[in-house]
C-alpha cells in the first residue's frame, strides 16, 4: 500500500469488509481479521460514504479507526518479516502474556509504534528503531538492547 491517501485506506478497509465472505486476497483477509476483532468499527465501514472525509480529532477524545486498523496491519507485517529483528519474538511473548489474545498483544505494540511515529513527527526526525524496540522490550520486562541499531534514515 505505497503512495496511498486517506481515502484509499478507508476504501480499502470498507471494500475488504464488503468482500469478507468471498475474497481470496491475502491482504484483505488480514484486514477482515482485524475488522472482525473490532466490532466498534463496523458501522464506519458499512457507511463509508459518511466517514470518508471525517477528521477524527484527538483533542475531542476521538480515535481514528482507520489509523488504528492500519497500525494493526503494520504490526502484522513487521511480525511476518521479523523486521526490526526481534519484533516477532516480542509479539509471540505478548500473545502468551495475554493468553493468546493477539488483539491485546498488538494493542500494546501499537502504543509503541504510535509513540515512535508521534516523536518523529513532533521533532521532525526520522523513525527511531532503538526507542521503538526499547519500548517494546519493556513491555516484556526487557530493557535496551546491548548494541544500537542503525535507523532507516541513517543508512
Amino acid at each position: 500500500m505505497f503512495n496511498v491517501n486517506t481515502d484509499d485506506v478507508r476504501q480499502f478497509f470498507a471494500q475488504a469488509w464488503q468482500a469478507r465472505m468471498t475474497t481470496n486476497d491475502a491482504l484483505q483477509q488480514k484486514a477482515i481479521r482485524i475488522i472482525a476483532a473490532h466490532p466498534e468499527y463496523h458501522h464506519y465501514l458499512e457507511n463509508i460514504e459518511r466517514w470518508i472525509d471525517y477528521n477524527w480529532l484527538p483533542e475531542n477524545g476521538e480515535s481514528n479507526p482507520f489509523l488504528h486498523m492500519s497500525l494493526h496491519l503494520s504490526i502484522q507485517e513487521q511480525v511476518a518479516i521479523d523486521q526490526p529483528f526481534g519484533v516477532a519474538e516480542i509479539h509471540r511473548t505478548l500473545c502468551e502474556k495475554y493468553h493468546g489474545d493477539w488483539v491485546a498483544a498488538e494493542h500494546q505494540m501499537i502504543e509503541a509504534l504510535a509513540e515512535m511515529i508521534w516523536q518523529a513527527q513532533r521533532y521532525g526526525t526520522g523513525l527511531d528503531v532503538n526507542a521503538y524496540m526499547t519500548n517494546l522490550r519493556r513491555k516484556i520486562n526487557l530493557g535496551e538492547e546491548d548494541e544500537k541499531r542503525l535507523n532507516p534514515h541513517e543508512i
